[in-house]
């Protein structure tokens, strides 16, 4: 499987929220870090709280970067009620993630005092 197959895989299963098919990309000695709320995960915590995250997700990668450490990508996370998007920093060990350093952010509008500043233009409508 190549990297962009790969990826799409990964990224569906964590959508799908399907424990089996998340563990098939993930290394047992993996480590996790989600940087915004300063927490670190091990595989099995990794697995259970995508697992257990409320609702139906969907997504689609916008950005694949190979650099020399592994892969950076970004990529649109949403369902009815949220959309976010995550920059994520993936090294893989034998065909598996074994290290992912990930930055979330909730989509949103510019704050109003932006807004008033009349500058810069909107990346897509929503």
């Amino acid at each position: 499987m190549d990297l962009i197959e790969w990826l799409n895989a990964y990224w569906q299963a964590v959508f799908d929220q399907d424990e089996q098919k998340m563990r098939d990309f993930i290394h047992p000695q993996a480590c996790i870090r989600w940087h915004n709320t300063n927490e670190c995960f091990t595989c099995d915590e990794f697995i259970r709280v995508n697992c257990e995250y409320p609702g139906a997700w969907q997504g689609r990668i916008e950005m694949v970067s190979p650099i020399s450490s592994g892969v950076f990508t970004i990529t649109h996370v949403y369902n009815s009620a949220y959309s976010f998007h995550v920059t994520s920093l993936i090294q893989r060990e034998e065909g598996k993630l074994i290290s992912l350093d990930e930055y979330w952010s909730e989509d949103g509008e510019a704050p109003e005092w932006r807004k008033q500043l009349g500058l810069g233009t909107m990346i897509h409508n929503r």
